[in-house]
């Protein structure tokens, strides 16, 4: 044998060929193990990734909820530039409380005998036992006298007219800082030389029947109540620190009948703004007591706003609050049945169906806003290293810049800017966020945020074509922000009355605001026309706060 051959010689070929089958099974199975454990490895690797992904979304979250809970509540993106007009806006926690007996009496009907009369109604029977309220002797008091039209002779006979009595009515008059007692008297005149019935002018008209309330009184409850956001007891207190106890159930009957009286101008003022070619639209939660329960319900307000200041349009501005029970798109529906033109909202879903129905014949335009659809990518922003974001909040505060150079300008100066200026930026965003989208995780909230933009394109850019649209609804994000400070302090609607009232209170009353006009002046005026009947002859946009006589220069 050779040097170096092996030792140990197969006996045959077959032999040999067996070895190296086993050989290469061997090899196979070391293979298919390699590729097993290769696998292994990048499943490691994936769940490696994704846990780590979800860590730092975790931490995203728990630091955007401090941020939410303890930070400054501004969305700026540097203290010194970029700066946006809409704070973030966040609800507050809000505790219920059962108040079955004001929602009760919120229902009753005040039908109440004259002061200094017997307490009983029509049909003999005593009235419940309840604090009708008092005027004390010690408040300053302004007599009225109220002679009939023929006082000295008589209409039949022609014989001299003497006093043989009067009727004397006392209530209550708020002037703001002042409180005084308004008395009426009204002389009754008969004749001696006949038996014709006495003459006696007829007593003016009340806003509560039977009550002590002057219009100015129920004037300022509503403006107190809806527009500064001072609930009934607090009301009730003030007044008796004034000498002037009343229940809270008192003022909830004389809220609810001054509400009940405006019901008409509310529906002249819906009507109006519903007839505009451009309006914002948003919501927020109303709590509701559900009587017998002692529980709320949720129920919503449905805002509709107009502002066409920042481009000098000629309709004033208004806003209207539609109360509803729920949030589901057949309230919108119904609010927005006779309205034809550019809705613009925050991106709810409900709108979008609306609009989605009406859309083939053109009635309404959604246009969608610019400061919710930054507002997730300023929440990714601001709770750590996020160079996407931030940079995307840069091409959005680019956009905000153009609009700062064309605010106050005509239509069509802002159309021609925009679309030399905010076109060709668009564009170059939206290349952009294509781009940036093949790079990130789809299910990551970047990648969302990025992805909705791109699915509201069409009513992002609505504003491109139409200088009349503003590029986010800030400014019924304002007219809600409102609403929620009454709610914080009144917690909630009495019932669904109370919730319609609430919302035609606050809808004159804000819409007053926007006009330059005095609220407790206006309700006082027009509370006087129509419990007087005079306004069932005036046309009732003639009432409208904006073509009241005391309407002034917008606030803003």
């Amino acid at each position: 044998m050779s040097e170096g051959a092996p030792d140990v010689v197969p006996d045959n070929l077959e032999d040999a060929q067996e070895k190296v089958r086993a050989l290469l099974a061997e090899r196979d199975y070391l293979w298919q193990r390699t590729e097993q454990a290769e696998a292994e490895k990048r499943q490691l690797q994936d769940a490696k990734s994704h846990a780590e992904a979800e860590v730092e979304r975790l931490k995203a979250m728990i630091a955007q909820l401090q941020r939410r809970q303890y930070g400054p509540r501004s969305e700026r993106l540097d203290p010194d530039q970029y700066r946006l007009e809409l704070d973030a806006l966040h609800e507050q926690l809000r505790r219920a409380e059962a108040d079955a007996a004001a929602a009760e009496a919120d229902a009753e009907d005040d039908a109440g005998a004259p002061v200094g009369g017997t307490g009983k109604g029509k049909t003999g029977k005593k009235k419940p036992a309840r604090n009708q309220g008092a005027l004390s002797d010690d408040l300053p008091t302004v007599e009225d006298v109220i002679e009939p039209e023929e006082a000295e002779t008589c209409a039949c006979c022609g014989g001299a007219l003497h006093k043989i009595g009067e009727d004397v009515t006392e209530q209550l008059e708020w002037i703001p800082g002042y409180l005084q007692k308004r008395r009426t008297r009204r002389p009754s005149y008969g004749c001696r030389t006949c038996e014709s019935a006495p003459v006696q002018a007829e007593a003016p008209a009340s806003p509560v029947p039977g009550g002590l309330p002057t219009c100015s009184t129920v004037a300022q409850l509503l403006t107190a109540k809806y527009l500064d956001s001072l609930p009934l007891y607090r009301q009730s207190e003030m007044l008796a620190r004034q000498g002037v106890h009343l229940d809270r159930s008192t003022l909830v009957r004389w809220v609810g009948t001054g509400g009940r009286h405006l019901e008409l101008l509310y529906d002249a003022l819906v009507a109006d703004v519903m007839g505009s070619g451009k309006i914002f639209g948003d919501e927020t939660p109303m709590p509701t007591l559900e009587p017998g329960r002692g529980k709320t319900k949720k129920a919503y307000f449905w805002t509709y706003a107009r502002d066409d200041r920042p481009w000098g349009g000629p309709d004033p501005p208004a806003v209207v609050y539609c109360y509803a029970d729920g949030r589901g798109q057949d309230h919108p529906a119904r609010h927005l049945k006779d309205f034809r033109g550019i809705l613009q909202v925050d991106g709810y879903s409900a709108y979008g169906s609306v609009a989605k129905k009406r859309r083939a014949t053109g009635e309404i335009v959604l246009a969608e806003c610019w400061a919710h659809i930054r507002r997730p990518i300023y929440d990714i922003y601001a709770s750590g290293n996020a160079p996407l974001a931030e940079a995307a909040l840069r091409w959005i505060s680019d956009l905000y810049a153009i609009e700062d150079e064309i605010r106050g300008c005509d239509p069509e100066t802002r159309k021609a800017v925009r679309q030399e200026k905010s076109k060709p930026l668009l564009e170059d965003f939206d290349a952009w966020l294509e781009v940036r989208l093949a790079e990130l995780p789809p299910k990551g909230d970047l990648a969302k945020a990025f992805q909705r933009i791109r699915a509201s394109w069409p009513s992002l850019t609505v504003f491109l074509d139409d200088g009349r649209v503003e590029l986010d609804s800030n400014r019924v994000e304002t007219l809600i922000r409102l609403v929620a400070l009454n709610r914080k302090n009144a917690l909630f609607a009495g019932d669904q009355a109370g919730g319609h009232t609430w919302a035609i209170v606050q809808s004159l009353a804000q819409t007053c605001k926007l006009n330059g006009v005095e609220p407790v002046a206006y309700l006082t005026d027009v509370l006087k026309r129509i419990t007087s009947g005079e306004a069932k002859t005036t046309d009732l946009k003639a009432l409208l706060p904006w073509n009241w006589p005391g309407a002034g220069v917008p606030l803003r």
